[in-house]
Protein backbone atom coordinates (compact mmCIF):
# COMPACT_ATOMS: atom_id res chain seq x y z
CA UNK A 1 0.00 0.00 0.00
CA UNK A 2 3.07 2.47 0.38
CA UNK A 3 4.00 4.38 -3.01
CA UNK A 4 7.41 4.77 -3.80
CA UNK A 5 7.08 8.98 -3.97
CA UNK A 6 6.26 11.01 -1.00
CA UNK A 7 3.79 13.65 -0.46
CA UNK A 8 5.72 16.02 1.40
CA UNK A 9 2.49 18.04 2.91
CA UNK A 10 1.01 15.97 5.71
CA UNK A 11 -2.51 13.22 5.38
CA UNK A 12 -5.75 14.96 6.47
CA UNK A 13 -6.83 15.38 9.60
CA UNK A 14 -8.50 16.78 12.82
CA UNK A 15 -7.70 20.07 13.91
CA UNK A 16 -6.86 20.70 17.74
CA UNK A 17 -6.44 23.28 20.19
CA UNK A 18 -3.18 25.43 20.74
CA UNK A 19 -0.37 23.90 22.63
CA UNK A 20 -2.76 20.79 23.36
CA UNK A 21 -3.43 19.66 19.94
CA UNK A 22 -6.07 16.94 19.94
CA UNK A 23 -4.82 15.25 23.72
CA UNK A 24 -7.76 16.46 25.09
CA UNK A 25 -10.07 15.30 22.64
CA UNK A 26 -8.69 12.00 22.91
CA UNK A 27 -8.85 11.53 26.48
CA UNK A 28 -12.36 12.80 27.04
CA UNK A 29 -13.91 10.36 24.31
CA UNK A 30 -10.82 7.84 23.26
CA UNK A 31 -12.53 5.19 21.30
CA UNK A 32 -14.97 7.78 19.57
CA UNK A 33 -12.08 9.95 18.44
CA UNK A 34 -10.39 7.32 17.30
CA UNK A 35 -12.84 5.88 15.30
CA UNK A 36 -14.02 9.08 14.14
CA UNK A 37 -10.49 10.00 12.50
CA UNK A 38 -10.68 7.12 10.89
CA UNK A 39 -13.99 7.19 9.00
CA UNK A 40 -13.34 11.08 8.23
CA UNK A 41 -10.36 11.00 7.60
CA UNK A 42 -9.23 7.58 5.61
CA UNK A 43 -6.47 5.03 5.94
CA UNK A 44 -4.21 7.78 6.90
CA UNK A 45 -4.46 10.92 9.45
CA UNK A 46 -2.01 13.57 10.92
CA UNK A 47 -2.90 16.08 13.71
CA UNK A 48 -0.79 17.84 16.05
CA UNK A 49 -0.44 17.38 19.95
CA UNK A 50 2.09 18.85 22.37
CA UNK A 51 4.55 15.86 22.06
CA UNK A 52 4.65 16.13 18.02
CA UNK A 53 2.83 15.03 15.08
CA UNK A 54 0.81 11.77 15.39
CA UNK A 55 -0.24 9.68 11.99
CA UNK A 56 -2.85 6.99 12.91
CA UNK A 57 -3.01 4.43 10.65
CA UNK A 58 -6.49 2.56 9.78
CA UNK A 59 -5.42 -0.11 6.77
CA UNK A 60 -3.76 -3.29 7.66
CA UNK A 61 -1.72 -3.01 5.01
CA UNK A 62 0.01 -0.05 6.63
CA UNK A 63 -0.12 -1.40 9.98
CA UNK A 64 1.65 -4.27 8.56
CA UNK A 65 4.57 -2.35 7.15
CA UNK A 66 5.33 -1.00 10.58
CA UNK A 67 4.77 -4.16 12.45
CA UNK A 68 6.25 -6.38 10.72
CA UNK A 69 8.08 -5.21 7.33
CA UNK A 70 9.67 -2.48 7.94
CA UNK A 71 9.96 -3.43 11.89
CA UNK A 72 13.36 -2.19 12.25
CA UNK A 73 12.80 0.98 11.64
CA UNK A 74 10.29 1.84 14.75
CA UNK A 75 10.80 1.52 18.15
CA UNK A 76 8.19 1.93 20.98
CA UNK A 77 9.07 6.04 21.44
CA UNK A 78 9.32 8.41 23.99
CA UNK A 79 5.36 8.32 24.40
CA UNK A 80 5.08 4.96 24.81
CA UNK A 81 8.19 5.06 28.02
CA UNK A 82 6.43 7.55 29.31
CA UNK A 83 3.45 6.10 29.93
CA UNK A 84 4.34 2.93 30.69
CA UNK A 85 8.40 2.96 31.90
CA UNK A 86 7.35 4.67 35.53
CA UNK A 87 5.75 1.12 36.59
CA UNK A 88 7.17 -1.63 34.31
CA UNK A 89 10.85 0.24 34.06
CA UNK A 90 12.81 -1.42 30.83
CA UNK A 91 10.91 -4.82 30.95
CA UNK A 92 10.79 -6.74 27.45
CA UNK A 93 7.47 -4.59 26.83
CA UNK A 94 10.05 -1.27 26.89
CA UNK A 95 13.35 -2.44 26.14
CA UNK A 96 15.22 -2.35 22.69
CA UNK A 97 17.74 -3.42 20.61
CA UNK A 98 20.03 -6.02 22.38
CA UNK A 99 18.69 -5.50 25.49
CA UNK A 100 15.47 -6.68 24.69
CA UNK A 101 16.38 -9.41 22.48
CA UNK A 102 18.82 -10.72 24.93
CA UNK A 103 16.15 -10.68 27.72
CA UNK A 104 13.39 -11.74 25.56
CA UNK A 105 15.71 -15.03 24.38
CA UNK A 106 15.45 -15.90 28.27
CA UNK A 107 12.19 -15.34 29.27
CA UNK A 108 10.88 -17.35 26.07
CA UNK A 109 11.30 -21.20 27.21
CA UNK A 110 8.54 -20.52 29.61
CA UNK A 111 6.42 -19.96 26.95
CA UNK A 112 7.37 -22.58 24.72
CA UNK A 113 4.39 -25.43 23.69
CA UNK A 114 5.28 -27.65 25.80
CA UNK A 115 5.44 -25.76 28.64
CA UNK A 116 2.22 -24.01 28.19
CA UNK A 117 0.66 -27.60 27.75
CA UNK A 118 2.10 -28.19 31.37
CA UNK A 119 -0.13 -24.94 32.33
CA UNK A 120 -3.06 -26.59 31.41
CA UNK A 121 -4.80 -28.44 34.34
CA UNK A 122 -2.94 -25.73 36.88
CA UNK A 123 -5.26 -23.36 35.12
CA UNK A 124 -8.29 -25.69 35.32
CA UNK A 125 -7.61 -26.22 38.69
CA UNK A 126 -7.21 -22.09 39.94
CA UNK A 127 -10.68 -21.72 37.78
CA UNK A 128 -12.62 -24.80 39.77
CA UNK A 129 -10.81 -23.02 43.46
CA UNK A 130 -12.65 -20.01 42.59
CA UNK A 131 -16.17 -20.66 41.52
CA UNK A 132 -15.90 -22.57 44.97
CA UNK A 133 -16.67 -19.09 46.55
CA UNK A 134 -19.48 -18.60 44.49
CA UNK A 135 -22.98 -19.09 45.31
CA UNK A 136 -26.06 -19.53 43.11
CA UNK A 137 -27.87 -16.17 42.95
CA UNK A 138 -24.70 -13.97 44.39
CA UNK A 139 -23.91 -11.05 42.91
CA UNK A 140 -20.25 -10.85 41.98
CA UNK A 141 -17.57 -8.29 40.90
CA UNK A 142 -16.04 -10.21 38.02
CA UNK A 143 -13.62 -8.18 36.63
CA UNK A 144 -12.46 -8.40 40.47
CA UNK A 145 -12.66 -12.37 40.15
CA UNK A 146 -10.78 -12.24 37.20
CA UNK A 147 -8.48 -10.07 37.85
CA UNK A 148 -7.66 -12.51 40.88
CA UNK A 149 -7.50 -15.67 39.29
CA UNK A 150 -5.13 -14.77 36.17
CA UNK A 151 -2.86 -13.21 38.93
CA UNK A 152 -2.45 -16.38 40.69
CA UNK A 153 -2.40 -18.36 37.29
CA UNK A 154 0.63 -16.24 35.92
CA UNK A 155 2.90 -16.28 39.14
CA UNK A 156 2.27 -19.68 39.71
CA UNK A 157 3.24 -20.96 36.20
CA UNK A 158 5.73 -18.41 35.51
CA UNK A 159 7.35 -17.94 38.76
CA UNK A 160 6.28 -21.23 40.65
CA UNK A 161 5.36 -18.86 43.37
CA UNK A 162 2.12 -18.42 45.36
CA UNK A 163 0.69 -15.11 45.76
CA UNK A 164 -2.86 -14.98 47.75
CA UNK A 165 -1.34 -12.68 50.26
CA UNK A 166 -0.60 -10.43 47.81
CA UNK A 167 -3.45 -10.01 45.28
CA UNK A 168 -5.36 -7.75 46.84
CA UNK A 169 -1.70 -5.06 46.70
CA UNK A 170 -1.12 -6.41 43.08
CA UNK A 171 -4.39 -5.51 41.97
CA UNK A 172 -4.61 -1.89 43.93
CA UNK A 173 -1.34 -0.49 42.55
CA UNK A 174 -2.59 -1.78 38.99
CA UNK A 175 -5.59 0.06 39.33
CA UNK A 176 -3.76 3.32 41.00
CA UNK A 177 -1.80 3.28 38.10
CA UNK A 178 -3.80 2.67 35.41
CA UNK A 179 -6.25 5.94 36.34
CA UNK A 180 -3.34 7.92 36.94
CA UNK A 181 -1.73 6.96 33.71
CA UNK A 182 -4.31 8.99 31.56
CA UNK A 183 -4.16 12.09 33.47
CA UNK A 184 -3.67 15.40 31.25
CA UNK A 185 -1.35 16.78 33.73
CA UNK A 186 0.83 13.29 33.52
CA UNK A 187 0.62 13.17 29.77
CA UNK A 188 1.67 16.51 28.79
CA UNK A 189 4.17 17.76 31.33
CA UNK A 190 7.65 16.79 31.18
CA UNK A 191 8.58 13.92 33.50
CA UNK A 192 10.51 15.69 36.08
CA UNK A 193 7.79 17.71 37.18
CA UNK A 194 5.56 16.37 40.18
CA UNK A 195 1.98 15.97 40.18
CA UNK A 196 -0.40 13.77 41.91
CA UNK A 197 -1.39 11.87 39.52
CA UNK A 198 2.65 10.69 39.48
CA UNK A 199 2.98 10.38 43.13
CA UNK A 200 0.18 8.18 42.94
CA UNK A 201 1.97 6.51 40.15
CA UNK A 202 5.49 5.95 42.51
CA UNK A 203 3.61 4.57 45.80
CA UNK A 204 1.61 1.77 43.01
CA UNK A 205 5.08 1.38 42.58
CA UNK A 206 6.94 1.05 46.09
CA UNK A 207 3.95 -1.55 46.92
CA UNK A 208 4.70 -3.59 44.02
CA UNK A 209 8.10 -3.12 44.00
CA UNK A 210 7.76 -4.89 47.72
CA UNK A 211 5.78 -8.11 46.06
CA UNK A 212 8.64 -8.23 43.64
CA UNK A 213 11.50 -8.05 45.27
CA UNK A 214 10.76 -10.19 47.79
CA UNK A 215 9.28 -13.15 45.04
CA UNK A 216 12.98 -12.76 43.67
CA UNK A 217 14.35 -12.73 46.98
CA UNK A 218 13.21 -16.26 47.88
CA UNK A 219 13.69 -17.29 44.29
CA UNK A 220 17.60 -16.37 45.16
CA UNK A 221 17.34 -18.66 48.30
CA UNK A 222 15.58 -21.40 46.79
CA UNK A 223 15.90 -21.64 42.77
CA UNK A 224 14.19 -24.37 40.68
CA UNK A 225 14.99 -25.58 37.71
CA UNK A 226 12.03 -24.16 35.79
CA UNK A 227 10.80 -21.14 36.70
CA UNK A 228 11.07 -17.63 35.13
CA UNK A 229 12.86 -15.54 37.78
CA UNK A 230 15.86 -18.88 38.30
CA UNK A 231 16.46 -18.67 35.10
CA UNK A 232 17.54 -14.78 35.18
CA UNK A 233 18.96 -15.24 38.07
CA UNK A 234 21.19 -17.16 36.51
CA UNK A 235 22.63 -15.05 34.64
CA UNK A 236 22.48 -12.03 37.62
CA UNK A 237 25.62 -9.72 37.74
CA UNK A 238 24.55 -8.15 41.48
CA UNK A 239 23.14 -4.95 40.73
CA UNK A 240 21.80 -2.33 42.73
CA UNK A 241 20.23 -5.21 45.24
CA UNK A 242 16.94 -5.74 45.82
CA UNK A 243 14.90 -2.81 47.26
CA UNK A 244 16.25 0.24 45.40
CA UNK A 245 13.39 0.15 42.81
CA UNK A 246 15.38 2.13 40.25
CA UNK A 247 14.29 -0.16 37.66
CA UNK A 248 17.76 0.92 35.39
CA UNK A 249 18.44 -2.38 34.47
CA UNK A 250 22.23 -1.39 33.78
CA UNK A 251 23.71 -4.06 35.52
CA UNK A 252 27.34 -3.68 37.67
CA UNK A 253 29.42 -6.15 35.44
CA UNK A 254 30.53 -6.32 32.04
CA UNK A 255 28.85 -9.93 30.42
CA UNK A 256 25.12 -10.34 29.51
CA UNK A 257 23.63 -10.86 33.31
CA UNK A 258 20.80 -8.75 34.42
CA UNK A 259 21.07 -6.57 37.58
CA UNK A 260 18.70 -7.42 40.05
CA UNK A 261 16.70 -4.18 39.26
CA UNK A 262 16.79 -5.47 35.12
CA UNK A 263 15.03 -8.72 37.11
CA UNK A 264 12.37 -6.47 38.86
CA UNK A 265 11.44 -5.08 35.40
CA UNK A 266 10.70 -7.90 34.00
CA UNK A 267 8.71 -9.55 36.79
CA UNK A 268 7.00 -6.65 37.05
CA UNK A 269 6.13 -7.03 32.92
CA UNK A 270 5.37 -10.71 33.16
CA UNK A 271 2.88 -10.12 36.48
CA UNK A 272 0.93 -7.51 35.34
CA UNK A 273 0.79 -8.02 31.04
CA UNK A 274 0.46 -11.71 31.72
CA UNK A 275 -2.67 -11.17 34.01
CA UNK A 276 -4.30 -8.37 32.99
CA UNK A 277 -4.89 -8.28 29.22
CA UNK A 278 -6.79 -11.80 30.07
CA UNK A 279 -8.85 -11.29 32.84
CA UNK A 280 -10.33 -8.34 31.09
CA UNK A 281 -10.68 -10.79 27.93
CA UNK A 282 -12.38 -12.96 29.94
CA UNK A 283 -14.24 -10.11 31.96
CA UNK A 284 -15.65 -8.73 28.75
CA UNK A 285 -16.37 -12.15 26.84
CA UNK A 286 -18.64 -12.59 29.81
CA UNK A 287 -20.47 -9.03 29.53
CA UNK A 288 -20.97 -9.82 25.39
CA UNK A 289 -22.29 -13.42 26.50
CA UNK A 290 -24.64 -11.59 29.05
CA UNK A 291 -25.89 -9.38 26.14
CA UNK A 292 -25.96 -12.60 23.79
CA UNK A 293 -28.27 -15.15 25.30
CA UNK A 294 -28.51 -17.04 21.99
CA UNK A 295 -24.29 -17.32 21.64
CA UNK A 296 -24.27 -18.56 25.57
CA UNK A 297 -26.61 -21.05 24.32
CA UNK A 298 -24.76 -22.91 21.90
CA UNK A 299 -21.52 -22.50 24.16
CA UNK A 300 -23.42 -24.49 26.54
CA UNK A 301 -24.65 -26.88 24.39
CA UNK A 302 -21.10 -27.54 23.15
CA UNK A 303 -19.51 -27.78 26.56
CA UNK A 304 -21.97 -30.44 27.79
CA UNK A 305 -21.63 -32.29 24.55
CA UNK A 306 -17.49 -32.35 24.64
CA UNK A 307 -16.96 -32.16 28.36
CA UNK A 308 -19.90 -34.33 29.53
CA UNK A 309 -19.44 -32.92 33.10
CA UNK A 310 -15.65 -33.47 33.70
CA UNK A 311 -13.26 -30.33 33.74
CA UNK A 312 -12.04 -28.78 30.73
CA UNK A 313 -8.25 -30.38 29.62
CA UNK A 314 -5.66 -29.19 27.31
CA UNK A 315 -6.70 -32.70 24.88
CA UNK A 316 -10.36 -31.35 25.07
CA UNK A 317 -10.04 -28.03 23.45
CA UNK A 318 -9.74 -29.27 19.77
CA UNK A 319 -12.91 -30.02 20.03
CA UNK A 320 -14.19 -26.77 21.85
CA UNK A 321 -13.88 -24.84 18.68
CA UNK A 322 -16.88 -23.01 19.62
CA UNK A 323 -15.37 -22.08 22.50
CA UNK A 324 -12.46 -20.53 20.84
CA UNK A 325 -14.44 -18.92 18.58
CA UNK A 326 -16.19 -16.85 21.30
CA UNK A 327 -12.32 -15.65 22.39
CA UNK A 328 -11.54 -14.62 19.24
CA UNK A 329 -14.72 -12.00 18.58
CA UNK A 330 -14.84 -11.12 21.87
CA UNK A 331 -11.41 -9.86 21.16
CA UNK A 332 -12.60 -8.82 18.41
CA UNK A 333 -15.21 -6.57 19.56
CA UNK A 334 -13.53 -5.14 22.72
CA UNK A 335 -9.39 -5.93 21.87
CA UNK A 336 -7.82 -5.78 25.79
CA UNK A 337 -5.43 -3.67 24.30
CA UNK A 338 -7.33 -1.08 22.20
CA UNK A 339 -4.17 0.45 20.07
CA UNK A 340 -0.37 0.36 19.68
CA UNK A 341 2.06 2.59 19.52
CA UNK A 342 5.43 3.32 17.78
CA UNK A 343 7.83 5.61 16.60
CA UNK A 344 10.28 5.82 13.53
CA UNK A 345 14.00 6.20 13.84
CA UNK A 346 14.45 7.21 10.09
CA UNK A 347 11.94 8.21 7.89
CA UNK A 348 9.40 5.80 6.30
CA UNK A 349 6.81 6.39 3.33
CA UNK A 350 3.32 5.04 4.39
CA UNK A 351 0.41 5.55 2.30
CA UNK A 352 2.38 7.95 0.10
CA UNK A 353 2.94 10.24 2.66
CA UNK A 354 6.50 10.79 4.79
CA UNK A 355 6.25 9.95 8.05
CA UNK A 356 8.94 11.66 9.98
CA UNK A 357 11.66 10.29 12.70
CA UNK A 358 10.56 11.17 16.18
CA UNK A 359 6.92 11.09 15.00
CA UNK A 360 3.81 8.89 16.76
CA UNK A 361 2.69 6.06 14.53
CA UNK A 362 -0.81 5.17 16.37
CA UNK A 363 -2.23 1.78 15.42
CA UNK A 364 -6.44 1.05 16.77
CA UNK A 365 -7.51 -2.65 17.31
CA UNK A 366 -10.51 -1.25 17.99
CA UNK A 367 -10.66 0.81 14.81
CA UNK A 368 -9.62 -1.97 12.89
CA UNK A 369 -11.29 -4.71 14.24
CA UNK A 370 -14.88 -3.22 13.41
CA UNK A 371 -13.95 -1.64 10.23
CA UNK A 372 -17.01 -2.77 7.88
CA UNK A 373 -14.75 -3.47 4.78
CA UNK A 374 -12.90 -6.61 7.05
CA UNK A 375 -16.43 -7.54 8.56
CA UNK A 376 -19.40 -8.04 8.05
CA UNK A 377 -22.03 -6.05 10.65
CA UNK A 378 -18.96 -5.32 12.11
CA UNK A 379 -20.44 -4.35 15.55
CA UNK A 380 -22.34 -8.01 16.26
CA UNK A 381 -21.02 -10.46 18.50
CA UNK A 382 -21.35 -13.34 16.05
CA UNK A 383 -18.92 -15.76 16.92
CA UNK A 384 -19.51 -18.13 14.14
CA UNK A 385 -18.20 -15.14 11.48
CA UNK A 386 -14.46 -17.21 12.23
CA UNK A 387 -14.66 -19.90 9.99
CA UNK A 388 -11.82 -20.99 7.55
CA UNK A 389 -12.58 -19.34 4.83
CA UNK A 390 -13.41 -15.74 6.74
CA UNK A 391 -9.99 -15.84 8.15
CA UNK A 392 -8.43 -16.84 4.79
CA UNK A 393 -9.95 -13.70 3.40
CA UNK A 394 -9.00 -11.45 5.74
CA UNK A 395 -6.04 -9.16 5.53
CA UNK A 396 -3.16 -10.20 7.43
CA UNK A 397 -3.71 -7.52 10.32
CA UNK A 398 -7.10 -7.29 9.90
CA UNK A 399 -7.38 -8.97 13.25
CA UNK A 400 -4.11 -8.16 15.64
CA UNK A 401 -5.32 -8.46 19.22
CA UNK A 402 -1.54 -9.76 20.32
CA UNK A 403 0.30 -6.90 17.80
CA UNK A 404 2.15 -9.05 15.11
CA UNK A 405 6.18 -9.07 13.90
CA UNK A 406 9.22 -9.54 16.32
CA UNK A 407 7.05 -7.83 19.44
CA UNK A 408 4.14 -9.49 19.01
CA UNK A 409 3.13 -10.67 22.69
CA UNK A 410 5.34 -13.10 24.26
CA UNK A 411 2.41 -14.67 25.81
CA UNK A 412 0.13 -15.38 23.31
CA UNK A 413 -0.34 -18.82 23.51
CA UNK A 414 -0.61 -19.04 27.34
CA UNK A 415 -3.25 -16.27 27.11
CA UNK A 416 -5.33 -18.10 24.62
CA UNK A 417 -4.78 -21.31 26.37
CA UNK A 418 -5.84 -19.40 29.85
CA UNK A 419 -8.88 -17.69 28.28
CA UNK A 420 -10.59 -21.26 26.22
CA UNK A 421 -9.99 -23.51 29.43
CA UNK A 422 -11.27 -20.16 32.28
CA UNK A 423 -14.02 -19.50 30.01
CA UNK A 424 -15.36 -23.08 29.89
CA UNK A 425 -15.16 -23.76 33.28
CA UNK A 426 -17.16 -20.60 34.69
CA UNK A 427 -19.83 -21.55 31.71
CA UNK A 428 -19.95 -25.31 32.36
CA UNK A 429 -21.37 -24.20 35.47
CA UNK A 430 -23.09 -20.94 35.88
CA UNK A 431 -25.05 -18.81 33.72
CA UNK A 432 -24.17 -15.22 34.47
CA UNK A 433 -26.57 -11.89 33.99
CA UNK A 434 -25.31 -8.22 34.10
CA UNK A 435 -27.21 -6.86 37.07
CA UNK A 436 -29.62 -4.05 35.63
CA UNK A 437 -28.38 -0.67 35.06
CA UNK A 438 -24.70 -1.62 34.28
CA UNK A 439 -23.07 -0.06 32.25
CA UNK A 440 -19.89 -0.53 30.43
CA UNK A 441 -17.19 2.60 30.13
CA UNK A 442 -13.57 1.88 29.18
CA UNK A 443 -10.54 3.10 29.80
CA UNK A 444 -8.34 3.50 26.71
CA UNK A 445 -4.52 4.27 27.76
CA UNK A 446 -2.30 0.89 27.73
CA UNK A 447 -5.35 -1.65 28.44
CA UNK A 448 -9.31 -1.16 27.96
CA UNK A 449 -10.26 -1.36 31.27
CA UNK A 450 -13.98 -1.14 32.72
CA UNK A 451 -13.89 2.20 34.63
CA UNK A 452 -16.73 1.07 36.30
CA UNK A 453 -17.55 -2.21 38.57
CA UNK A 454 -19.34 -4.74 36.09
CA UNK A 455 -21.51 -6.89 38.90
CA UNK A 456 -23.22 -9.77 37.49
CA UNK A 457 -25.60 -12.34 38.78
CA UNK A 458 -24.10 -16.18 39.15
CA UNK A 459 -26.89 -19.23 38.64
CA UNK A 460 -25.74 -22.75 38.86
CA UNK A 461 -26.85 -24.52 36.24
Amino acid sequence: MSNVSSISDPPPGPDGLPLLGNQLAFLRDPYGFMTRTAREYGDIAHWEDPTGPVYQLNHPDYIEQVLVQNNENYVKGDRFQHILGPITGNGILNSEGAVWRRNRHQIQPAFRPDRIREYATMMTDFAMETLEDWEDGQTRLVHEDMMEVTLRIVARALFGADVDEHVDTVGAALGEFMAASENLAHLVLPAGIPTPARRRIERAREDLDEVVYDLIEKRKRNPTERDVISKLLEGDEGGDGPGTGTGTGTGTGTGTGMSVDQIRDEVVTLLLAGHETTALSLTLTFYLLAKNPRVERELVDELETVLDGDPPTMADLPELSYTEKVVKESMRLYPPVPGIVREPVKPDIIGGYEIPPGATVRMHQWVVHRDPRWYDDPLAFRPARWTDGMEADLPKLAYFPFAAGPRRCIGDRFAMLEARLLLATVYQRYHLELVPGTELNLRATITARPKDDIPMTVSER
